[in-house]
């Protein structure tokens, strides 16, 4: 083994400068492989960051048109949902449903503190909400069945609503005007988006302050026992047949009701993330090519300088394998290394990236979102990229081998 590394070390010093041309397109191939990793593990990162504390055995019905005739009705009907309709959904699957909850809105509401104002919706929900959406408690207190049954004005607001309502105060226990209505302040709360900061009220409290009757705007459940999008594909058509009974539309009948189902959102979200991620490596791997085919190039040039010395070797009884095992290794040894300086060039970019843009968030006031997080690759990559690279160098190296192995010793000899 020693005076195999000895040989490969003098053939590669004697041929410096072409060596290290070569092991630089091998080094940049594997060094924008790894960057590409890293920047599009920040992309999945964040995608992933965004229904992090979401529920993914959840699903979210709203109201739609409908698009067939049904027992001499036409199409275009609006369906509404209301309150009966959330007590079904609880009632009539036992199996498959855990909780419900539901959400009506008052847009367009002056939240009003001294001079500072802010125009958003208030949202009515019930006591389960954090159990269903991505939302926590920051400070203070949720909103309770007594806030239900006792129709009480009080409300949580998001923390952004909070630092431009009470820039200077602190806002539990206090009162702000929402067109003419005042709510007393009971709770704050967060979430990973702030798509739509709306104020949270008792869902009954904002049915009877704004005349809503018993009308919703969306239901919303938890399942369990649905474990495949098989399961969930079921589950919706017998969701639609259930409520369309009550409600007098086509089960069959798509635009009647919308439903977004986190458990399927959340397979085709891992679908695009796999996508994504053999996109990256079919780039990286072509990028790498253009440097393997300059090591298969430089060892093809090797052979045909060192066609006399092999001659010699085969007259002397060196076996096939031996030389072979010579060139392929050689070919590992410069593919490997320049991969390796390449791999540790680009670990430190994602690392430098991760420091200086580790967390892109949008902020736009009363909205922001992150598009990118934690930019870097971990260990399983790096064992992945070195596996590439020997069997990159041994694919690099096996056509030169071959074409050595073939040598006859007589015409080796004459070779000049």
């Amino acid at each position: 083994m020693i005076d195999l590394i000895e040989e490969i070390y003098g053939t590669i010093m004697r041929n410096k400068l072409r060596t290290a041309l070569t092991g630089f397109s091998v080094a940049w191939g594997i060094f924008m492989l790894i960057v590409l990793l890293g920047a599009g593990n920040g992309l999945i990162h964040a995608f992933e960051g965004q229904s992090e504390d979401m529920k993914m055995n959840s699903m979210k019905i709203y109201p739609g048109y409908t698009s067939k005739v049904y027992k001499g009705m036409q199409e275009g009907r609006n369906i509404s949902l209301d309150n009966r309709d959330r007590e079904l959904s609880e009632t009539a699957f036992p199996e498959h449903v855990i909780t419900t909850g539901a959400t009506i809105s008052q847009n367009d509401v002056t939240l009003i503190n001294g001079k500072e104002f802010l125009t958003i919706s208030i949202d009515g929900v019930f006591p389960n909400y954090p159990d269903l959406e991505a939302v926590k408690l920051k400070e203070g207190r949720f909103i309770n069945e007594r806030d239900m049954e006792e129709e009480r004005k009080v409300i949580v607001l998001h923390k952004k609503t909070v630092e431009t309502l009470f820039p200077h105060q602190h806002p539990i226990g206090k009162y702000v005007n929402a067109n003419g209505v005042a709510y007393q302040i009971v709770g704050i709360y967060e979430d990973q988006n702030s798509f739509s900061p709306s104020a949270l009220a008792p869902f009954t409290t904002i049915q009877a302050v704004y005349a809503k009757g018993d009308s919703i705007d969306n239901i919303t459940f938890t399942t369990q026992g649905l474990t495949s999008e098989g399961d969930n594909e079921r589950f919706e058509a017998d969701y639609r047949r259930v409520l369309g009974g009550q409600k007098l539309f086509d089960p069959t009948d798509d635009g009647a009701i919308w439903i977004w189902n986190r458990f399927t959102q959340y397979l085709q979200q891992q679908t695009a993330t796999q996508i994504l991620h053999i996109a990256i490596w079919v780039i990286g791997i072509f990028t790498l090519l253009s440097g393997i085919v300059g090591v298969s190039n430089i060892m093809l040039i090797t052979v045909r300088e060192r066609t006399h010395e092999f001659g010699i070797r085969k007259a002397l009884g060196a076996k096939p394998m031996s030389i072979l095992w010579l060139i392929i290794s050689e070919s590992v040894a410069i593919t490997t290394f320049f991969g390796y300086l390449g791999m540790v060039a680009g670990i430190a970019v994602t690392e430098y990236m991760n420091v200086a843009a580790g967390k892109q968030t949008m902020d736009m006031g009363v909205f922001s979102m992150t598009f990118f997080e934690n930019p870097t690759v971990d260990l399983s990559v790096a064992i992945e990229a070195t596996l590439t690279l020997i069997i990159a160098g041994t694919f690099a190296g096996l056509f030169p081998a071959l074409k050595a192995v073939r040598i006859r010793p007589i015409e080796a000899l004459r070779a000049e």
